[in-house]
Formats: structure tokens, C-alpha cells, sequence
């Protein structure tokens, strides 16, 4: 059954995919002696290398016998076992010689693993040639990339050595020959070159190269007729030996004498890292190091030289890892051997690698070369022409350079202190511990380069239609970095670097980028009003005259080519000059510890390599495995993940599918991440029809099987496009114009940008013109730029607080209190003083009480005059406007009625909408230029206009105990209801960041999304957590890093609090499940029930996540579950079920206390009182049973001027219920806090705009409400 199954199944590859013995042909060793003799011992000739075996996986099959594999793959009659059906060849014996005939790759008999070129690898083996030696020489090691016509790139080692020409036999094949033609004993001088290389799909440059020294120390004691076997030994370890899954598990081998280590990614993103990162910095300055990385982002001809053909590839692949997660796409040829020279004359761009001896030469033939010299730390240009090549941004450059200089790259210097190491391989983990601190202090500081230069571009994104506004993105960069971006924004590495950010992929830049945001920043983020410098900001702005003119000569023509911009001197034209040395905001690295790591010691593999043995091996690793989970601690999930996902692969190399399945299905419950799906999905496929069927009789079985068949395999890509914003060409309706504005980044509501369509076609047909949305847009973003330009006197910043932002400023005016500009911020208007400048405070918003546009006399004139009145001031403030007066006007009054309501609601965001309101009147009234300006501006003042056609005031109750509100849907197009709610209590816990230790409240929104709010601060902690793509409907915390999710898809989604991710689903469920609830009790064992709508209670196991009972409760519609007094209470529609072990007793509706059909929406258990409480759909009354007579009939409390009723929860002694009602006539979101004493309401809290979804309780302090669609906004209500 296995058997059968394994010829239809590609298993995946071990680290080697070929190991190849390259050397002199045999031919040309005839005569080698005498020809040494007539050219002199100082002149031994040069030969052409060729592949003399090839050894491949895999290396035994089930059908050989003890004898089986004996013969060696070699070229002529290669045996190389492959997947395909085997084919009958006739083998060569042993001792027979090499058979006739020519020589050459023979297509039938050899299948090359992913396309090497056998035919280009001699010259890669040997990229110097090959030459004969009168003298034995040391054995080297260089590094070989090589790419197949996909792109697919693999990597080789190659170690060369030395033998000396014996007088009996020579190697050749691994068989002795014994002819007369042979070079008798003095050719013992001459000593032969050979290389070993192996290729491998991952970059394990350190760990092959130590595996290959291991391998020579054998070669050099062993015969030559033995050297064959010895290598396909070796090569059949490496391909027993499985790719480590990513995560902090390394693999151990060991090859005698050495502990060779395979080091694992660090997640799926992360590419290999088994090199010293601190390479280049040994070879370069700093300045030069940063030229190479602004040469890989503008993708230029990039060609790098040494003496050292080991150093090419080691250095090249540096940089690359530099530029994660940028990812280099182009040609990437680190070795370049004498007859490849041709290729520096590709047209596009590459990264090939010289030796030293051809830097002249290619200097002289190709032109437009960036040419970079290892040895001596140099880069300089083809032809001695400058290539433009521009200056990596100068802030960015200089925080790099200090923290390079602030880092230790010197062991000797870092392990002074420490005595010998008397053991050789615990020498060498003292070494890669070292190196693994540096990798990781340097892999920090690069991404912090790259985020340094690249964070604002998501400032310029709209994830919605997935534009980048490149333009106004340049127009926010220096003059002196205008160069730099332009050529970057060009390339294929930024344009894939787009479609990750709009994508929101989380990582390694999206994670750094988070982690260092300020809190301004962070709220920034998710605020609706355009963004403005603060004042905190200003001091440390220098706005230079020569960037002032930039932005005003190109802020408010997007789409023009023609507008000369100021020239600024070029810094470092020349790749020749280094960038000046200057003081950053940060001169050192920050102590960056690298994440712990584990090693998993692979057993040994016993010899001859036949299928018993190669049994024995696999179980020996299923054994090890199997006993390091058992030592695991229950919640080292992250480890076991990697042991699951090890044993998993070893069982499927040993054709058990059964039980390697059963690993994969753990492996997707605890780590989802480094789920092999594809691989899980072709064992599926290639399983026989009985073995099919057993895996479909497991219950556990059956739902991944679904899982991973119904994934869908060829559906098509989802548009991952990057479109760049453009200037309508057409008239636009009321669709295309809001998509217009979104992609602007202007506004992002879709109400906001209603009114403004409104705005823009008063008294005209519904379309908008091409004409006048550029004047919009021009009007916006010229007063966008003022804003950035804007700068404060030193008395002004004294009077205003560090968050305000200077929104509007007038023209000069003459005012009763002086001359000068009136400046508008979000929470005040004052006067900056012309002459002396100076701060003259004229009101804050909240402190308005009139605001009226008149005119006065001044000569023969009537000058239009804004006048207004604050509640603490008999003077009234007033200022001759003139044509800004109505404009002016109808902002002061939007920006008082947003304060008004953001006081009334506890909810700042009004403020912040009516900043946006009253920016786009200016915007407005600047496009349109024409006596209606300011009607069409008015269509805008919906703050006010509430304020004056509605004035309902919010009830006393509600204003008392309302203490604040947020908005989760903030930056959203429209509102999204709020579905789930889930306070967590702060912690401190030695995993976490002291930030990350604040409590927490989850809020759970359409489509899977969960936002993460800081309940210290009521601000975002994260913006998006995805779990699946439908509806949730409860969360609860199981432990303290743990937050469990039941989603309408049937699936409980896990988030780690501590990486903010889901990698974690239980997928036990076949239903929607409905509810959640941990087990009380600090002796209590960890456990989560859960529960699904077709009656499914499971019992969890949080330590392993494994289900410890389940049952089923008959009827369905099981909705909601509570745990009291040792028994489960379950809320199944037109029931309510408390289940004790076998024993169920049920509370039903019947004719007894309701008068039409209807189901239980919510209940509550009151201990202290013995109760138990429960609504009804379409009731307005709150029914109470005692707990010891269920059966007799319940108490009533009334819920007045109550339409529907959705949630209830117990804070103390207290009943909240949340639901629909009347408020003033119109319907509300209303919440009823009950006495459960005396089973009355106490109060009635008009909450939001639409129903009250969901509601949770912050440690009996605060109550958190969450309202419908309509609204989509957060209350937090004050308990008492």
C-alpha cells in the first residue's frame, strides 16, 4: 500500500539534490608525465575538467538487495534512482573497465535534479581552470549559485583537493586500470586537482563546507578505486537528512569529527541564513557598503571582483540579505569563470561575480558596469564613466553608518575574557553563538534602513483599489533624495515591495515598521482628519527655502512633466566619494538578542545503505522525535510544532501516510504557518483506494482531508496589481467619483465623499468634470503643502499644546485685538501678530457661544466682518475677513458643532471628522471660484447642520455614565458592525515588551478581522488580526497568551497575544461555532468548552489542544454555554439544557410564559441569588427562574420602550442588556442596567446610533458596548 502510493507521490527533497566529482578526463592524463618533463616541473599543462560521476537521490529502494547500489553513477552508465518507473539497464561490473565508445551525458540513462547544467558545472567547479601541480597544494572551498531557466535558483559547494599520479593505477571513476600506457613511478611529482560539489536548495554555505572538509580528511586515506563509494556515502547521508521547517529548531549531524549544524529560517519569509552577514562590513566602509545596497535598489549592472573565488559568492549573498524582505529578481551569477566573461555584456540588470585578474578587462570592454572591488573596498564605474548611480537618502545613510561603527566585528576582541576551549566542537558553538548575535544586530540594522527609507510610503497607499500615489510621494522627499526614489520607484524589487504592502503581509519591514512607530504615529494611523505636523514636531523641522519652492512650484501639478525644479549641488555624484559624516538621531545599535534556539540531533546512518537499514534510520529519528515531544513542556507549542512537522515528513519518507498524516493534522492545529499543505494535499491524492478510505474512517482525518482538498489548487490569482493614481480624463458620476477620491488618499468615507460630490455639482448635472476635479485636488494638496511648510513662533508654541496641528491659516487681516493671520487647530483659534510675531488667543471651540458673519463701515466701504463670542470673554472677537469671512465662517461653526458632539458623545472622532469637513470646504471654494463657492461649501457643514435641525441632547443618565467611545472602523470606506467583544487584563509576562503587558480589548469585525485596542489608552495596539474570512461570533482567553475565536467557518482561530498572529485553527467543529467558555478555578485543569449551533460541545485540552470529551445535545440551534457549579448550561433556542455528566435537565418555552413562538437569545446565571436570567427574540421583558425550580414560572422585569433585545451580560450585582429602543422617537441602541436584587432597571442608557451587537465587562469596572453597522463605534460605560 505504501509502496504504491510512494510511485505516484514526489517526496520532498533532503538537502542534497546532487553531488557531482569533477576532474581532468582520463584521456588526458596519458603522457601527463612526459609532457611535465619537456616543459619543465615550472609548467605543467592545463586541462579541461569534466563531471566523472554524479550521484543523486535517491540512493536505495525497497528493492534492493544487500548488494544493490554497489556500482557508482557514473556519467556513461549513470544509475541514478528517480521517481519515474525504473528502467531495466545493464550494469557495469565491478573490475571490467570503462566501456567503449564516446563519452557524454547520456539523456536517457542520467535525469538531472532541477536542470543543473552539467555541461557549465566543470567551469564553475574549476572557474580558474584546471592545472596540474608539481607540489601538493591545500584544499579550498568556493560557493556557486546556480539558476535554471525558471529562475529557480540552487546552491552549490564545491571543495577542491589534490592527489598525486601513481605508478599502478590512476583514479578515474573509482576503478583501478592497470596499462602499460600509464605514467610510470616518477609521475608521483605531478599531483591532480579534483572537486567535489555538492548543490543543495538551500543556502547552507557553512554547514556543506563543513560537511565537505569532513569528507576530504576520507578521501585523502582511502584508496583510489574507494574514492566513489566514499562520496556516494556521503552524498547518501545529506539526502537522508530533511530541510529543518522554519522556527528556532536546528538540525545536528554529525560527520566525524564535526557537529555540523543545519540552521533553520527564522519564519517562511525569511530566507536562509548560513553565512557571516559581517562579511562585507569587514571589506567595505560603511559609506561604500551603503553605495552597493543604492546600487542593488536602483537594479543596476552591478559586478563584483577578488582574488578570493570564495569571497564572491559569501559577499554577494551578504548584500542580498541585506535588502530583505527586498528581494533581488534579476540574474545572479556570483562565480563567473574566464570563458563566461561575455556575460557582463547582458543589456539588463545583474549581479555577477569576477575573478580579480579580469577587473581590467571588463572595465575596458562593457560599459555602464558598477564595478566592485572586495579586496580593496573600492567602487567605481566601467570606462571611468559615472553611472548614475544616486545617494541612499542622507538621515538614513548617517544612522547607518553610526550603528555600523558601533558594532563589535572582532570575536578576538568580544571573546577575549573567555579561557580555551579544550573540545573542538564546543569551540565551534561558542564561535556560532557569537556569529548568531552579529546576524542578528546586523540583519537590525539594515531593516532598520530600509524601513528609515521606505516607511512613508504607506502614508501614499490606498489598500481598497490598491494605488500608490507616487507622485505625492515624491513631493514629500528632499530635493536631494528626488533622484534616489525616482530611479527606485522604477524597479521590479520596489514594484513587488508594493504589492506586499498593499497586501498587508506582516513582515519583517510591516513588523519593524509597527514596533518603532511613536504613539503619535500609531494614531495617526487611524485617524480620519488629514494629517498636519504638531506643534511637538515643529521645533525640530528646518524647512530650507530651496524645498519651500520645490513643494510650491510642483505640489498642485500632479500630472505635469514640464515644471523645472530647483537644482540642487548632487551629493556624491561620483561613485568615487564617500557621503560626509554627520550626527544621526541614533549613533548605536540597540542590544537586539537573538530569539532562542534548539537543536535536534539526527541519528546516526548505518552502512551498507540498504532499505533495512534506511528503515532503521527513519525510525531512529520517529524514536528521537517522539521522545523529545514527550520531554516538551505542555505549552512549547513552538517547538512541538517543529517536531510534528519533522516526524510527519519522516513517517511519509518511510510510506507510513497513515500516521504522517495524523502529524500534519496536529501540526495544523498548533503552528499553521509551516503547514506543508501542498505536500499534505499530493499524500492525499496518491493515497490507494483502501489506505483512502481508512484515513476518511478517522474523524480527525476526515476534516483535514477536506481542508486541504477543497483548497483550491489552480484558482485563478487574485489581482495583486499596482495601479498608480491618475488624474480623471472623463466625466465622473457619483461611483467613479468616489472610487477617485479614495485612490487620491483625499478622503476615504464614502458619506464624507457623498457630501462632496453634492458640493461639487450644486445647480449642475450629477457629473463631475475632469476640470474641476484637478482644481480640487491641486487645492487640496496646496494647502496639504502650506501646512508642512507651516512654522510657529516660539510664543505661539508655548500657548499650544504638543498634539495640536495648524489646519487653516487666513490671509493678514486687521482684527480688534491687532493684525495678523487667524490659525485654526482642532481644538482653538488664535491670532499670530504681524510685526513682532506673537500669540493672541481668541477662543477655544468648546467655549464658543456665537459665531455670526456681519459687515462694518470702514470709509465709504462695508468690509465683511467675522465676529465671535466666547462664554468667558464680555469682548467680542472680530476680524475683517473680508472675502474669507463666509468661508471662515462656516468652519468656525462645523469645527464648534464637532466639539459640541465629541463632548456630548465622549467621542473625539467627531472633532476629527469636522476637520476633514472644513478642509474640504476650502477645498471647495478654492476649486470653484464663483459667487455659489460658499452654498456648495455648505453642503459640507453636517456637523452643523445636525446641530441645527436636530438639537437632541443627550439624556443626563446616558452623559454620567458614558465615559468615552471608539471607533474600530476608522480608516474603513464605510462603518462595520461590531460583532464580539473581549477584555483581557494586563500582565506581565518576561515573553512580552512592557507595552504589550497593558490590558487589551478585541474587537471582533466582519470578515474575520479583529482590532486590538490598548485599554490603558483606548488607542489601536494592532490594526488587523486576520482569522479566516467570515463572521465571528465569541472570543474568550484561554491563559494568558492565548485568545481563542469561534468563527461562523466552524473553525476556532488562536491568536498569540504576544506575536499578535493567528498560526494556530481547531477545526473539530462541522458547525458554526457559537460559543466559548474557560474553565474557573485556579486548581482547576486548563480547559475550553466550545460549541457549535448543530449541538456539538467539545472539551479542549489547552496544553495540547486535543479534544478530552465531546457530546451532542439533540434539537440543535445550541447558541450560547455557561459553566456553574460543576455542570455546563446550554442555551439551545427554544431551550435552555444544563448538562451534569450523563444526567440533563431542560428548562423549556412553553404556553406557561409567553404568548407567541419564540427562542432564547441570551441568558445569565446569578449565583448570589440563585437565578438564572433569560431574554427572548421579540420580547420586552427580562424573565428570572430560581435555579433550584426551574420548572416553575419565571419573575418578569420590563424593559420600557424596548423593540429587540440581542446580548446580556452580569457585571457585580448588576444585569446590562443590550438592544434595539426608542429614544426620543427615533430608534437607538439601548442598554437596561438591571438591580439583580431588586429586579429593577436602574438605568436606561441611550447608546449608539444603531443596536447594541455585543457587550463585556472590564474587570467590573467598565462596561464595553458594540453597536450594528450604522454606526460600527465602541462605548465604554462607567459602573457604579
Amino acid at each position: 500500500m505504501a509502496e504504491a502510493a510512494s510511485q505516484h507521490l514526489a517526496l520532498p527533497s533532503g538537502l542534497l539534490e546532487l553531488c557531482a566529482l569533477v576532474g581532468p578526463p582520463r584521456d588526458s592524463l596519458r603522457g601527463l608525465e612526459q609532457a611535465a618533463q619537456r616543459r619543465g616541473s615550472q609548467s605543467l599543462p592545463c586541462l579541461d575538467p569534466e563531471v566523472l560521476s554524479v550521484f543523486a537521490p535517491p540512493f536505495v529502494s525497497r528493492e534492493d538487495g544487500p548488494l544493490a547500489g554497489a556500482g557508482c553513477g557514473t556519467l556513461s552508465k549513470a544509475k541514478r534512482r528517480s521517481f519515474r518507473k525504473k528502467r531495466e539497464k545493464a550494469k557495469v561490473e565491478p573490475g571490467k573497465g570503462l566501456p567503449e565508445g564516446p563519452r557524454g551525458p547520456d539523456a536517457e540513462d542520467v535525469s538531472v535534479p532541477n536542470g543543473v547544467d552539467l555541461l557549465a558545472l566543470p567551469q564553475l567547479c574549476f572557474p580558474g581552470g584546471l592545472s596540474v601541480a608539481s607540489e601538493p597544494k591545500e584544499d579550498c572551498v568556493h560557493f556557486l549559485v546556480l539558476t535554471d531557466v525558471c529562475g529557480n535558483r540552487t546552491h552549490g559547494v564545491v571543495a577542491q583537493y589534490y592527489r598525486p599520479l601513481h605508478d599502478e593505477h590512476c583514479f578515474y571513476n573509482g576503478r583501478p586500470h592497470w596499462e602499460s600506457s600509464w605514467p610510470p613511478a616518477s609521475a608521483a611529482g605531478c599531483f591532480v586537482p579534483f572537486a567535489v560539489c555538492v548543490v543543495s536548495s538551500f543556502p547552507y554555505y557553512n554547514a556543506l563546507r563543513d560537511c565537505l572538509s569532513c569528507l576530504l580528511v576520507h578521501l585523502k586515506l582511502c584508496k583510489d578505486f574507494e574514492v566513489d563509494k566514499h562520496i556516494k556515502d556521503f552524498a547518501a547521508k545529506l539526502s537522508l537528512i530533511p530541510s529543518p521547517p522554519p522556527g528556532p529548531l536546528h538540525l545536528v549531524f554529525n560527520m566525524k569529527p564535526l557537529q555540523v549544524v543545519f540552521p533553520s529560517r527564522a519564519d517562511p519569509e525569511s530566507p536562509v541564513i548560513d553565512l557571516d552577514l559581517h562579511l562585507p562590513l569587514l571589506c567595505f566602509r560603511p559609506e561604500k557598503v551603503l553605495q552597493v545596497l543604492a546600487c542593488l535598489l536602483t537594479e543596476q549592472r552591478v559586478v563584483f571582483f577578488s582574488a578570493s573565488w570564495a569571497l564572491l559568492t559569501l559577499v554577494t549573498e551578504c548584500f542580498l540579505v541585506y535588502l530583505h524582505p527586498l528581494r533581488w529578481q534579476h540574474t545572479f551569477v556570483p562565480v563567473l569563470s574566464g570563458q563566461m566573461l561575455d556575460f557582463v555584456m547582458a543589456p539588463t540588470s545583474f549581479l555577477m561575480g569576477c575573478h580579480l585578474r579580469h577587473f581590467e578587462e571588463v572595465s575596458k570592454e562593457a560599459d555602464g558596469l558598477v564595478l566592485v572591488n572586495i579586496d580593496t573596498g573600492s567602487v567605481t564605474s566601467s570606462n571611468d564613466e559615472d553611472v548614475d548611480v544616486p545617494d541612499i537618502p542622507l538621515l538614513a545613510a548617517q544612522t547607518f553608518v553610526q550603528r555600523v561603527q558601533s558594532l563589535q566585528l572582532h570575536r578576538e576582541l568580544d571573546l577575549a575574557h573567555l579561557g580555551a576551549s579544550t573540545d573542538l566542537n564546543a569551540g565551534r558553538a561558542r564561535r556560532r553563538a557569537w556569529q548568531q548575535q552579529l546576524n542578528s544586530q546586523i540583519q537590525r540594522l539594515t531593516l532598520q534602513l530600509l524601513v528609515s527609507v521606505f516607511r512613508e510610503v504607506k502614508n501614499h497607499l490606498n489598500y481598497e483599489h490598491r494605488v500608490f500615489n507616487s507622485e505625492e510621494f515624491l513631493k514629500t522627499r528632499a530635493p536631494s533624495d528626488q533622484r534616489f526614489y525616482k530611479q527606485v520607484l522604477e524597479t521590479y524589487m520596489f514594484h513587488s515591495f508594493l504589492k506586499a504592502r498593499l497586501s498587508r503581509r506582516m513582515d519583517a519591514f510591516a513588523e519593524l515598521d509597527l514596533s518603532t512607530q511613536s504613539e503619535e504615529d500609531r494614531i495617526d494611523g487611524v485617524l480620519v482628519s488629514p494629517r498636519r505636523p504638531t506643534v511637538g514636531k515643529m521645533p525640530s523641522r528646518k524647512p530650507s527655502p530651496l524645498r519651500a519652492a520645490h513643494r510650491r512650484m510642483v505640489v498642485s501639478m500632479p500630472n505635469l512633466q514640464d515644471i523645472a525644479v530647483p537644482e540642487l549641488p548632487p551629493r556624491n555624484a561620483s561613485l568615487r566619494d564617500d557621503i560626509p559624516r554627520g550626527r544621526g538621531s541614533s549613533s548605536s545599535v540597540a542590544d537586539v538578542s537573538p530569539r532562542p534556539t534548539y537543536t535536534f540531533k539526527i541519528p546516526e546512518v548505518h552502512f551498507p545503505l540498504v532499505s533495512q537499514c534506511v528503515q532503521a534510520y527513519y525510525s531512529d529519528c520517529v524514536d528521537l522525535l517522539s521522545k523529545a515531544m514527550s520531554c516538551l513542556a505542555p505549552d512549547n507549542s513552538v517547538l512541538l510544532a517543529r517536531y510534528f512537522y519533522l516526524r510527519g515528513l519522516v513517517r511519509l519518507m518511510q510510506g507510513e501516510l497513515l500516521d504522517a498524516l495524523l502529524d500534519f493534522q496536529s501540526l495544523y492545529k498548533t503552528d499553521l504557518r509551516i503547514f506543508p499543505a501542498d505536500l499534505v494535499r499530493r499524500t492525499v491524492q496518491s493515497m490507494a483506494g483502501p489506505t483512502r478510505a481508512q484515513a476518511e474512517c478517522r474523524p480527525e482525518l476526515r476534516r483535514l482531508i477536506s481542508e486541504v482538498l477543497e483548497q483550491p489548487g489552480e484558482a485563478p490569482k487574485a489581482d495583486d496589481r499596482v495601479k498608480h493614481f491618475e488624474l480623471p480624463s472623463k466625466h465622473m458620476g457619483l461611483d467613479e467619483f468616489v472610487r477617485r477620491v479614495q485612490e487620491s488618499g483625499i478622503v476615504r468615507d464614502v458619506n464624507t465623499i457623498s457630501r462632496l460630490f453634492e458640493a461639487l455639482t450644486v445647480g449642475q448635472q450629477k457629473l463631475i468634470d475632469p476640470e474641476t476635479f484637478k482644481d480640487f485636488y491641486t487645492c487640496w494638496k496646496e494647502t496639504e503643502a502650506e501646512a508642512q511648510e507651516a512654522s510657529l513662533p516660539a510664543s505661539a508654541l508655548a500657548h499650544l499644546d504638543k498634539s495640536e496641528c495648524v489646519f487653516k491659516l487666513s490671509r493678514s487681516v486687521k482684527t480688534n485685538r491687532g493684525v495678523g493671520k487667524i490659525a485654526m487647530t482642532q481644538k482653538r483659534l488664535f491670532l499670530l501678530t504681524e510685526g513682532k510675531p506673537g500669540y493672541v488667543h481668541i477662543a477655544t471651540f468648546r467655549d464658543l457661544e456665537e459665531v455670526r458673519s456681519s459687515t462694518v463701515a470702514v470709509l465709504f466701504l462695508r468690509v465683511p466682518t467675522l465676529k465671535i463670542k466666547t462664554a468667558f470673554k464680555k469682548e467680542v472677537f472680530e476680524a475683517n475677513l473680508k472675502s474669507e469671512c463666509d468661508l471662515w465662517h462656516l468652519m468656525v461653526k462645523e469645527m464648534w458643532a464637532g466639539k459640541t458632539l465629541a463632548d456630548d458623545h465622549k467621542d473625539p472622532q467627531y472633532v476629527q471628522q469636522a476637520l476633514t469637513h472644513v478642509l474640504l470646504m476650502d477645498a471647495v471654494v478654492g476649486a470653484l471660484q464663483s459667487p455659489g463657492a460658499i452654498y456648495a461649501a455648505s453642503k459640507l457643514a453636517h456637523f452643523d447642520k445636525m446641530k441645527s435641525e436636530m438639537p437632541t441632547a443627550v439624556p443626563k443618565t446616558t452623559a454620567e455614565t458614558l465615559r468615552h467611545k471608539i471607533n474600530p472602523s476608522a480608516g474603513e470606506t464605510v462603518p462595520q458592525a461590531v460583532d464580539v467583544l473581549l477584555y483581557t487584563p494586563g500582565h506581565l509576562d518576561p515573553a512580552e515588551k512592557a507595552g504589550d503587558a497593558h490590558p487589551k480589548l478585541w474587537c471582533a469585525l466582519h470578515q474575520g478581522r479583529v482590532v486590538v485596542f490598548d485599554a490603558s489608552s483606548w488607542t489601536v495596539h494592532q490594526h488587523c488580526v486576520r482569522v479566516g474570512a467570515s463572521k465571528l461570533n465569541c472570543m474568550a482567553m484561554a491563559e494568558q497568551n492565548q485568545v481563542w475565536v469561534g468563527s461562523e467557518d466552524s473553525v476556532i482561530y488562536i491568536i498569540n497575544t504576544h506575536s499578535m498572529s493567528c498560526n494556530k485553527q481547531l477545526t473539530d467543529h462541522r458547525a458554526s461555532v457559537t460559543g466559548l467558555v474557560v474553565q474557573d478555578g485556579p486548581g482547576a485543569p486548563s480547559q475550553v468548552y466550545s460549541c457549535s449551533v448543530d449541538g456539538t460541545i467539545l472539551v479542549w485540552n489547552v496544553g495540547t489542544l486535543r479534544v478530552t470529551s465531546r457530546f451532542q445535545l439533540s434539537g440543535g440551534g445550541l447558541s450560547a454555554i455557561s459553566l456553574h457549579g460543576g455542570c455546563l448550561w446550554c442555551c439551545t433556542g427554544n431551550s435552555i439544557v444544563v448538562v451534569s455528566g450523563c444526567l440533563r435537565q431542560e428548562l423549556k418555552i412553553d404556553g406557561g410564559f409567553q404568548e407567541r413562538s419564540t427562542c432564547f437569545v441570551a441568558f445569565q446565571l446569578v449565583p448570589e441569588q440563585a437565578q438564572l436570567w433569560a431574554v427572548c427574540s421579540g420580547y420586552d421583558d427580562v424573565y428570572v427562574w430560581g435555579l433550584e425550580d426551574l420548572a416553575g414560572p419565571p419573575g418578569r422585569v420590563h424593559l420600557p420602550d424596548c423593540s429587540e433585545v440581542h446580548c446580556m451580560i452580569r457585571v457585580k450585582r448588576q444585569i446590562w442588556v443590550g438592544g434595539t429602543g426608542l429614544s426620543q422617537g427615533r430608534p437607538k441602541g439601548k442598554i437596561y442596567v438591571i438591580d439583580a436584587e431588586r429586579r429593577t432597571v436602574e438605568k436606561e442608557l441611550v447608546a449608539h446610533a444603531d443596536a447594541v451587537r455585543t457587550l463585556c465587562s472590564a474587570e467590573g469596572r467598565y462596561v464595553l458596548s458594540g453597536s450594528g453597522q450604522e454606526e460600527g463605534k465602541i462605548a465604554i460605560w462607567t459602573v457604579e
